[in-house]
């Protein structure tokens, strides 16, 4: 893996409300994080995102998948877009689609996604009511790598949330969520401060 010099430009993928965004971008802001969101782009023109990302002076983009032949021409724009802006970085904030093998070979291990359950457990959209359905006592977030699978990427940073009594799914992804924004910016902090090192499957922190 390249490791970047610190101050990396980051492309925020989303597709919803932009929590996750919005949580990476008060870190930068407070200083937390030596990085900067160069583009946010949707492929939902209604994405709350959008709108948080201008009221920051953040450039947007949209790009429909319903507006090109097929979805690796849909891909193609997406990689057009990053690559303009000069991204260091991508980072997936609620982006509601599987990234596709082209974007991932544009920007191998220089793809970053959070997921609501501790990984290999729960992949996929579902992961909160999946593990309230299998009565897991301890769930939690992950920050990994993106691949070519579905959240089968390298782990680069978990935090636990216990399941409570009495929790349903409101209640749970909230405290999910509470970790989700803290556990986010420390990764791209790590990736910022070249601390990163992808040894197969294994991602390597390097001392601070």
């Amino acid at each position: 893996m390249e490791l970047v010099e610190s101050g990396v430009k980051l492309g925020v993928l989303a597709s919803g409300s932009g929590t996750n965004l919005e949580a990476i971008a008060q870190a930068i802001d407070d200083g937390d994080v030596p990085a900067s969101i160069a583009v946010v782009i949707s492929d939902n023109p209604g994405a709350f995102a959008l709108e948080r990302a201008s009221r920051r002076g953040i450039p947007t983009r949209v790009v429909e998948l319903k507006d090109f032949d097929d979805r690796p021409a849909f891909d193609r724009a997406v990689i057009d877009e990053l690559l303009l802006a000069e991204v260091d970085l991508v980072v997936l904030a609620g982006y509601m689609k599987l990234v596709g093998p082209e974007i991932v070979d544009a920007f191998p291990d220089r793809i970053m996604n959070i997921h609501p359950a501790l990984l290999p457990c729960f992949p996929g959209e579902h992961g909160v009511p999946d593990a309230l359905e299998h009565g897991v006592k301890v769930t939690g977030v992950t920050v990994h790598f993106v691949d070519k699978g579905l959240d089968t990427g390298p782990i680069i940073a978990q935090e636990a949330v216990e399941v409570e009594e009495g929790d349903d799914l409101e209640t749970l992804h909230n405290r999910i969520h509470i970790s989700e924004y803290r556990i986010y910016p420390r990764a791209i902090r790590l990736f910022a401060e070249k601390r990163l090192v992808v040894e197969g499957r294994h991602v390597r922190v390097l001392p601070g």
